[in-house]
């Protein structure tokens, strides 16, 4: 199954604070240990919110709004993708994980949708065209 792993923001993060070199060398070291074990497929830390965008939908309207945006604890500072045996595999790599921030953090895992999960919604046609998106996407 694969999953996201969505590093959380924090003040420090939305305020721009970069991680000190200590902290690259061991997210470095955790994320190879990732690599090693078959898990890591992507993974990147995100700018603050401050250099984002939304974009609100309403119908066919469709509305920009700049950031940065409130609610820090509910904003992302970065993410993984990983492909684990299950949710058990990913919250032990989860505790295994140097802490991302200064100070209080949090690491959310998200189970990504498959195929498989959409059921009868899922026609062979929209399956080939899916397909047909991915390997566009992959060159």
């Amino acid at each position: 199954m694969r999953v996201m792993v969505l590093v959380k923001a924090t003040a420090d993060s939305e305020a721009g604070v970069m991680p000190s070199t200590e902290l690259l060398t061991e997210m470095g070291r955790f994320n190879e240990a990732l690599v090693d074990a078959g898990i890591l497929q992507a993974g990147e830390g995100l700018h603050p919110s401050s250099k984002g965008k939304r974009v609100a939908f309403d119908g066919p309207e469709r509305a920009v709004i700049d950031g940065p945006f409130a609610a820090t604890g509910e904003l992302v500072a970065g993410f993984w993708i990983w492909q684990v045996k299950d949710m058990d595999e990913a919250v032990a790599w989860v505790k295994r994980c140097p802490n991302p921030m200064y100070g209080q953090s949090e690491i959310e895992i998200r189970r990504i949708f498959e195929t498989a999960d959409f059921g009868e919604a899922l026609t062979p046609e929209i399956v080939a065209m899916e397909q047909r998106t991915r390997d566009k996407a992959a060159g």
